[in-house]
C-alpha cells in the first residue's frame, strides 16, 4: 500500500510519522482508537483530519507492526 497521508519529517515531532505534515502523530490516532474513540469522535477532536486520514493511520500502524518484531512478555 502506498501511504499518501503519512509524512515523516526529521524536523517535526522528532521524525515521528504524522498525518499530512500536521503535528498529529499516527500513534496518537491509534491510541485514541484503542481507548474506544470512534472516528467521528477523533474528527471532532481534530477538525483538520478526515476519515481517510484515520483509516490510513490504522493501515500504516498495522504495516509497521508486521514489519517489526516487538518484545512481548511471556504468558504466565
Amino acid at each position: 500500500m502506498k501511504y499518501t497521508r503519512i509524512t515523516i519529517n526529521p524536523e517535526q515531532m522528532g521524525g515521528e510519522p504524522c498525518i499530512r505534515g500536521l503535528r498529529i502523530p499516527v500513534a496518537t490516532l491509534v491510541e485514541m482508537m484503542a481507548q474506544g474513540m470512534s472516528t467521528k469522535e477523533i474528527l471532532a477532536a481534530y477538525p483538520d483530519l478526515t476519515a481517510a486520514d484515520v483509516t490510513e493511520a490504522l493501515h500504516y500502524a498495522a504495516a509497521s507492526v508486521r514489519e517489526h518484531e516487538l518484545p512481548l512478555l511471556a504468558a504466565s
